[in-house]
């Protein structure tokens, strides 16, 4: 801003803060929100003309840009909330650079800072208050969800972090990760997304295990979309991570203060033990770490089908976590554990990326030795950054028994439901809601979407997602749906088919 501008800026922003009214329509949708503060500005330039003189539009754009990002966006830290490849922001202190997690470039350190203690533990204070918390001198430690689902914790003076307040945002994606998303960056093999697709519809519970940003919450978000859509689900969170088009669902969130112990806290503990009162078929625990892991395993074991996440690096760690206090559990309830997948951050031709290394059955127990009986599914090979099956799966067993299947039967279904998951790679099928429609479709008629899928080899995803809308024409190929057909007496050629020869999926 010119040094004019800057002059009606801060003359704008002292006297909002000493007399902007409040407008509750305008509190709840966006659009009203700048229109009601763009209002009001106009409103008070005009009645303090004599004082800051007549500006033009050009004059005032700026001006309204640094008013709108002040008090509707999210200050100095703005444009980077606005970027869609970063995961994480991260303040340190008091004139100290914002450093941030990109998720095509990695740590990076920027150009923004908060110049004094005041500035910062002003807009620390500004965080907690858009989260509907507070944070000060006597609490000053704060974990809460923003408004757009960010995860937010926040330190408050120095006496807890020495150099200054500090903040971590954690970016909760609105349009979360889905299985085409996972596949396509090699996190998993199509194989392995229908041998996940198989555990949800066969009542496998699983636990996502990996050390921090490895992926565990993305892939559990990601294998959730596989519960069939009348399914009843419950999920259960520290902080809200979980998004899912699901209608028949109950997010539940803890509450609680950053000292904890109070009687009006919610802890995760108590949040499970009311979702179990509630009949749920599908239960999603956020990351366990305390009591309430004890409450998920008698779940498992009652029969209830549950999802979790948990910080360790291989099976033999997620069984000595859950052994040992705090949590103590005995080892003949691990069993009710059906599927493990370990995931990890690596480094591949000089990129650091995330791939479930292990993906791990828990078949029971040895009787006498008490050891746990484990069947290792799948493997991460480094040298060729491929998947490895490990030939056997306790889970196809499973089907073949409940179903009368023979196991090729249950191979086959698994290479349809990969094709159908190629499919979806090959399209960019990426948007939750259409990987949603497409797997709700499987469930109610699956020879009608191999069908379908096989005719509309590919599609233009950026003209809509309609392939189920309405069922093709006699004599025409899906690809030419859109053509006019032949009039009366016309002659009718035959269709080239693009994709003679080619064999969808690998199928």
């Amino acid at each position: 801003m010119a040094p004019k501008q800057k002059m009606v800026y801060d003359f704008i922003i002292e006297t909002f803060n000493k007399s902007l009214k409040y407008d509750r329509k305008a509190m709840e949708d966006l659009v009203e929100k700048e229109k009601f503060m763009e209002a009001e500005v106009r409103t008070l330039l005009q009645d303090y003309s004599t004082y800051v003189g007549v500006v033009n539009e050009e004059f005032l754009d700026p001006v309204l840009y640094y008013i709108r990002r002040e008090y509707i966006g999210y200050g100095k830290i703005q444009s980077i909330m606005l970027d869609g490849g970063v995961e994480d922001v991260s303040c340190d202190g008091t004139d100290i650079p914002i450093f941030v997690y990109h998720r095509d470039f990695g740590s990076i350190r920027t150009t923004i800072k908060f110049d004094t203690d005041e500035e910062l533990e002003g807009f620390v204070v500004s965080l907690a208050q858009r989260a509907g918390k507070s944070i000060s001198v006597a609490t000053p430690i704060l974990d809460a969800t923003l408004p757009e689902g960010h995860r937010l914790n926040a330190t408050f003076g120095r006496e807890v972090t020495t150099r200054g307040s500090s903040f971590t945002i954690r970016k909760f994606k609105e349009d979360p990760l889905t299985i085409t998303d996972l596949v396509k960056f090699g996190t998993i093999s199509p194989e392995m997304a229908a041998h996940f697709w198989l555990a949800v519809q066969y009542s496998d519970s699983m636990i996502f295990a990996g050390g921090t940003a490895s992926g565990k919450t993305a892939t559990m978000n990601a294998i959730s979309l596989f519960i069939p859509t009348s399914a009843k689900i419950i999920s259960i969170e520290d902080t809200r991570e979980v998004n899912l088009p699901h209608e028949n669902w109950i997010a539940g969130l803890t509450r609680g203060t950053a000292e904890g112990g109070k009687e009006t806290d919610i802890d995760m503990y108590q949040l499970l033990r009311a979702a179990l009162r509630q009949r749920p078929e599908y239960v999603i625990v956020g990351e366990v770490r305390g009591k309430e892991t004890m409450t998920m395993f008698q779940a498992m074991a009652t029969g209830h089908v549950t999802y979790s996440t948990m910080h360790a690096d291989s099976v033999k760690s997620i069984v000595y976590r859950l052994e040992n206090p705090p949590i103590s559990i005995p080892r003949v309830l691990i069993q009710a554990l059906n599927l493990v997948a370990i995931h990890n951050q690596l480094r591949v031709k000089g990129m650091r990326v995330r791939r479930i290394t292990e993906l791990v059955e828990i078949v029971g127990i040895e009787p006498t030795s008490l050891e746990i009986i484990t069947n290792r599914v799948y493997q991460w090979e480094p040298a060729g950054d491929s998947f490895v099956f490990g030939g056997h799966s306790n889970l196809y067993e499973k089907i073949m028994d409940m179903e009368d299947m023979t196991r090729d039967e249950v191979v086959t279904e698994l290479n349809r439901r990969a094709e159908v998951i190629e499919w979806m790679v090959r399209n960019d099928v990426r948007m939750y809601k259409n990987v949603n429609t497409i797997i709700a479709e499987y469930y109610e008629d699956a020879d009608k979407v191999i069908g379908i899928l096989r005719e509309n080899f590919r599609i233009d995803i950026t003209k809509g997602f309609t392939i189920f809308d309405e069922v093709p024409k006699a004599g025409l190929p899906a690809s030419q749906m859109e053509s006019l057909p032949p009039l009366d007496g016309e002659p009718q050629q035959d269709p080239v088919d693009e994709n003679a020869g080619l064999t969808p999926g690998g199928a």
